[in-house]
């Protein structure tokens, strides 16, 4: 069998490539000489950009990628002797090589169950009765993903429970928005409905998935977290000399929605995609198709067929489940191949 040259676009959302509005405000920012540090009007419009969008006056900073987002995010809300609440699939679980840890010193994460990514408030209560006060680490915050690992979007009802959940206890809230903009997609709603009007005190806000090369976010919305951040960005690597560069991409994805239209663009192909392997290919996904991503079962002989075929994906969950990602470059004709593909192969192994 003749092996078709590799295709990346449903592989991840990190494949797809740098979106045209955001690499021409890096082009545009690429022209004489600017102050450094953070001290240039770039990063200057992007703050008050996001300060527009979630109609608070939120404190923004900027760092390389989620991992460091998530960790130094955590790091600013606990002490080593705390605790952060999370699911199981949760990226800062299974993901960041212990970037959390490592930056708060040693607090530790406490994971619960839930559907379809989703924390169980009941469990999590559980878990914190069974922190013996002293002799163990106080649970001092709990943390979600919005969109989760598994594509799911939590609604404003979940969100509400969480936040009230976590006041209740004294707690922070701690939002891993790698994919935050697919959220909105879904939920059609104001940023602020699913963020600090639901007690949630950091967003680390995804650029990287929604068109950027690289970049996220940190935003608090409570000022009086944020004493001595900046410290800790340069202790870690995260303060960028040429902070232009990394803030004026992000404002060609903030100015006139684009990270909207990116992130419902995604959202719709990934709707495309488990309608076609439903109807077409008798495929049905495992998880709710909620965000951009698509959770199916598939032998590992059709998987090798489809790699043959040129198709790259991972397998996500043991023993046969694999998620296929969409970006805002994905496009229905690539949707469409795919699907058809996987049709071809699976009735020529009927045959």
């Amino acid at each position: 069998m003749t092996r078709h040259a590799e295709r990346y676009e449903f592989a991840s959302d990190n494949t797809a490539r740098i979106c045209p509005e955001a690499l021409a405000a890096l082009q545009e920012a690429n022209v004489g000489g600017a102050p450094s540090y953070g001290d240039d009007c770039w990063t200057a419009r992007v703050r008050e950009r996001v300060r527009e969008i979630f109609e608070i006056d939120c404190a923004v900073y900027f760092v390389f990628n989620g991992t460091a987002a998530n960790a130094l995010a955590l790091a600013q809300l606990c002490q080593s002797f705390h605790s952060i609440i999370c699911h199981k699939n949760a990226h800062i679980q299974t993901d960041e090589c212990g970037a959390p840890e490592f930056f708060t010193k040693g607090s530790k994460l406490l994971t619960v169950g839930g559907a379809n990514g989703k924390i169980d408030i009941e469990e999590a209560k559980e878990v914190i009765a069974r922190q013996p006060e002293l002799h163990a680490h106080k649970p001092r915050v709990i943390s979600i993903a919005q969109s989760t690992e598994l594509g799911t979007v939590y609604s404003h009802g979940e969100l509400a429970r969480i936040g009230e959940f976590a006041r209740s206890r004294q707690m922070f809230v701690h939002m891993d928005g790698a994919r935050f903009a697919n959220a909105i997609g879904t939920l059609n709603c104001a940023p602020k409905e699913i963020t600090w009007l639901m007690n949630l005190d950091v967003l680390c806000f995804g650029g990287t998935k929604n068109g950027l090369a690289a970049g996220e976010l940190v935003i608090f919305f409570k000022r009086e977290l944020v004493r001595e951040f900046d410290y800790r960005l340069k202790q870690a690597g995260q303060l960028p000399s040429k902070t232009r560069f990394l803030a004026a991409p992000w404002l060609g994805l903030l100015t006139g929605d684009v990270w909207l239209r990116n992130a419902r663009h995604a959202n719709q192909m990934a709707r495309r995609l488990a309608e076609g392997l439903r109807k077409a290919v008798k495929v049905d996904t495992v998880f709710p198709v909620e965000a951009n991503a698509v959770f199916v079962r598939l032998s590992e002989q059709l998987v090798r067929d489809l790699q043959v075929h040129g198709w790259q994906f991972y397998k996500f969950i043991e023993p046969d489940i694999y998620r296929l990602m969409c970006s805002w470059s994905t496009t229905a004709a690539g949707v469409d191949a795919f699907v058809s593909d996987l049709g071809c192969i699976r009735e020529k192994s009927s045959l």
